[in-house]
């Protein structure tokens, strides 16, 4: 007979989860199970205080392992993944309550799903509970006021300890609450074990180039500081990077007022303006604003210590469509190559030959940025293929909504939003191809999201 139970726990460890992602986090050599709330068949929350030196029932350690108990969490990932540096337990025997709602349309968070269920007060998540997280599971800054300790210990806040077990245990009520409520919905057993799949493929995770990576970041913190220096002197500006002061040098440069440095703007004013200063300054500005070198810093810091990262795609992060999304490094939105010669790139960058990459290369952040995807290498033998799905979900909407005049743009000339506009204004779809800029797609974006929220308009 099958039978249930519902957990939740508490952790600590010195690594930054948001930035380090799960995997990283549990692998720190000081990562702690401070507190484990459980629920036996939605019986009464019991909570064990392992940090201060409770132990797990034999009992309980046998329910993690039994094929005839299902292991419920919310985000049950964490969870399963915590528990598994000590306590064996199969990922097959998990459910996540947090996919559930996900494939039920809700978001991600217990409290926010918790509210739009119409959870009573008494059944929803605890609203002090980032406050005793920050408290207990992270480090704190020494100070002379806490004697220089670098993390909070239960004896150390007694009474915001006992709120926290309550916190933990109000979690689990929470979770079986919101269980229950969607429990007429049920996650069909092909996504169940899509999820399983995926949490292995995670778990598993991908390799790096780490001198690649390490070679990256030092190239562009060189690259970067010789251009800051450089827009120092140009315009004299304490802060070039500010979008403040910058704008405002611009529009006294040129006689033309600036009100924003996004990338349309910036594109369009080096086109326009006469000032060789102000272009100069502008092509500053496109070189240290380039975010996808950023990816590098990612990479360094959800990099494990076998060389692997883990943790980058959540199943269904995208609960309308059900698509994976991206995390940490954001793999669904990598920077193409073009270069004919990566592999000598790559050489320099790993050699930390800034020079040659400007002379061979000249641009060096575009360097830096089109060699992303290399960082990612294979288990020896093995071949990463590089594929993409073109509007994979806007084709398939128009396929299921009969739409033929947008699928006959996909298989001729593609150009989805001028054909969009084209429908929409009644114009020649050849006008808005040659009148259409970055900023008008933008324009038209919006202008789609409106009709779409607002049909009366």
């Amino acid at each position: 007979m099958i039978k249930h139970l519902s957990i939740d726990i508490e952790t600590f460890s010195s690594v930054n989860i948001k930035k380090s992602g799960l995997y990283k986090y549990v692998q720190s050599a000081d990562f702690q199970i401070l507190l484990l709330a459980y629920s036996f068949d939605n019986g009464p929350v019991r909570i064990k205080d392992l940090a201060q030196g409770e132990e797990l029932p034999m009992i309980l350690q046998l329910m993690l392992q039994d094929p005839n108990v299902i292991k419920h969490a919310y985000n049950a990932p964490f969870e399963w993944y915590c528990l598994n540096k000590f306590f064996y337990s199969p990922l097959e025997q998990w459910r996540c309550t947090m996919l559930h709602g996900l494939y039920c349309g809700y978001t991600a968070g217990l409290a926010a799903t918790a509210v739009a269920l119409g959870l009573p007060e008494d059944k929803r998540k605890m609203g002090i509970g980032s406050a005793l997280i920050r408290t207990f599971c992270v480090p704190c800054k020494p100070t002379a006021k806490n004697g220089y300790r670098t993390r909070t210990l239960p004896h150390h806040e007694p009474e915001k300890w006992k709120l926290f077990k309550k916190y933990c245990c109000q979690d689990v009520v929470s979770e079986m609450d919101v269980g229950a409520r969607l429990s007429s919905f049920p996650v069909p057993e092909q996504e169940q074990k899509l999820w399983e799949l995926d949490q292995r493929i995670n778990a598993y995770g991908v390799a790096v180039d780490q001198d690649l990576i390490a070679g990256a970041l030092h190239c562009d913190e060189t690259v970067s500081g010789e251009l800051i220096a450089e827009a120092i002197r140009i315009s004299g500006l304490d802060n070039p990077k500010s979008v403040k002061q910058l704008a405002k040098w611009l529009t006294d440069e040129t006689g033309e007022e600036v009100t924003d440095l996004q990338k349309a703007t910036v594109v369009k004013l080096i086109e326009t303006t006469d000032s060789s200063i102000a272009r100069r300054m502008l092509e500053i500005r496109q070189e240290i604003a380039k975010t996808s070198t950023k990816k590098y810093n990612s990479m360094d810091a959800a990099v494990c210590a076998d060389g692997r990262i883990r943790g980058l795609l959540q199943f269904y992060g995208a609960n309308r469509t059900g698509r994976w999304a991206g995390r940490l490094v954001q793999v669904h939105n990598l920077p193409r190559n073009y270069l004919p010669t990566l592999a000598h790139a790559r050489e320099c960058v790993k050699g930390k030959k800034v020079d040659a990459l400007k002379i061979i290369y000249g641009n060096v952040p575009d360097t830096l940025s089109q060699l992303i995807r290399t960082a990612f290498v294979p288990s020896p033998g093995n071949l990463l293929l590089v594929a993409d799905f073109s509007a994979i979900e806007a084709r398939i909407i128009a396929w299921l909504a009969g739409e033929q005049w947008r699928l006959e743009v996909f298989a001729t000339h593609g150009k989805i939003y001028e054909a969009s506009a084209s429908q929409m204004f009644g114009k020649r779809l050849k006008k808005v191809i040659r009148n259409m800029t970055l900023g008008k797609k933008v324009r038209l974006l919006n202008w789609l999201w409106v009709i779409r929220e607002h049909p009366e308009r």
